[in-house]
């Protein structure tokens, strides 16, 4: 049966989604959807088709908005999407992560939530804030939040988080008690000799090699990192990138070897593409090596960023990759990076970019 991609994204201004068949030329954009709320995260559930977008402000409040319908009519709750009286309020929905039946949310300030009910109701997962170094916690730039949630693909019990900054966190009885797995990643904004503590690492994107649950990307404020070992360890894999600084880190549908990276200026230095010319960095070999992949993309006055959720690969062969910029252009490559083109221009910054592959 022919393929059908849609690419999801979320924006400052709502949601909006691309579909096309499976050559990807041509595409067809909808939206804004969501009544135009900030939306962080937009994500489909492979299994059901379902599409999920969760957002919110500190004037909204924070909800996790459903279509069953691929966008054409939208539903919202932020039923149990509240810490208990005298806690800090959640201003928003960051993340959201569909697996086995279950729908989690991260949000903001850092914490977990569940749905068992496709969004209607949330339980709060108490044990990520009971943990004894919640109160030692810092906010990133963005304030703090739990912006990646990869849940294991064969155990449901165990789900790895990233928290900026507090670092990366794993529980293996469905979140009960968590453990901190941060060894070897750095914080150079901390006193020399303080550089690699257990918690408070500004972890900027979470990605879990395919078929290797226990190969973990992750691109820091402070370098890019492999784990061999679900994240108990991390070694360096920067050497070779143009910046240890950026946001997303995107893993190959298929090959755990195969990263996507885009790497920026520097965390003081504007925070845009190096040099003003826009590459996506592959690796092949699990980040020994690396290359930039330019084709396509604006090599003069370039001056966007990419943030840590806006960025994803499709399921198809080759690979699709797409990256959307924070001036609101949506970059796609149908040839795993090889060869770009702009297939979205003029739209709100674009905070989070996610794919469904679906049958015709």
């Amino acid at each position: 049966m022919a393929k059908r991609v849609t690419v999801l994204l979320g924006t400052k201004k709502g949601a909006f989604t691309l579909h096309s068949d499976a050559s990807r030329r041509d595409w067809s954009l909808r939206g804004p959807f969501c009544e135009t709320w900030p939306t962080n995260h937009v994500v489909a559930d492979p299994a059901s088709g379902t599409i999920y977008a969760g957002g919110g402000n500190e004037w909204f409040g924070p909800a996790v908005w459903k279509s069953t319908d691929f966008g054409e009519t939208w539903s919202h709750s932020s039923r149990g999407l509240a810490y208990a009286a005298g806690e800090d309020s959640i201003a928003s929905v960051w993340s959201l992560a569909p697996h086995d039946g279950r729908l989690y949310a991260g949000v903001q300030p850092a914490g977990l939530f569940a749905s068992d009910d496709d969004g209607e109701s949330w339980t709060h997962v108490a044990g990520l804030r009971d943990h004894p170094t919640r109160p030692h916690w810092n906010p990133g730039g963005a304030g703090l939040i739990l912006h990646s949630i990869l849940p294991h693909p064969s155990d449901s019990k165990q789900i790895f988080i990233g928290i900026s900054a507090a670092g990366v966190f794993h529980t293996a009885d469905g979140g009960r008690t968590w453990e901190p797995r941060n060894s070897g990643t750095r914080c150079d904004y901390l006193p020399e000799g303080e550089r690699y503590p257990e918690f408070g690492q500004c972890v900027h994107s979470l990605a879990m090699a395919a078929g290797q649950a226990d190969r973990l990307y992750q691109q820091n404020h402070c370098g890019m990192y492999r784990s061999d070992d679900g994240g108990r360890h991390w070694q360096s894999i920067e050497a070779g990138l143009p910046s240890s600084f950026g946001f997303p880190a995107v893993a190959h549908p298929r090959d755990p070897a195969t990263l996507f990276l885009l790497p920026l200026n520097g965390d003081i230095k504007g925070r845009y593409v190096p040099d003003g010319k826009a590459a996506v960095w592959r690796t092949r070999d699990g980040g020994e090596h690396w290359e930039a992949l330019r084709e396509g993309l604006p090599q003069r006055n370039a001056f966007f960023g990419v943030l840590r959720q806006a960025m994803a690969a499709d399921g198809l062969e080759p690979a699709g990759v797409y990256a959307g910029t924070n001036t609101g252009t949506l970059f796609a490559s149908a040839d795993e990076g090889a060869n770009w083109q702009s297939i979205a221009h003029h739209l709100p910054p674009i905070l989070s970019v996610e794919t469904l592959v679906s049958d015709g």
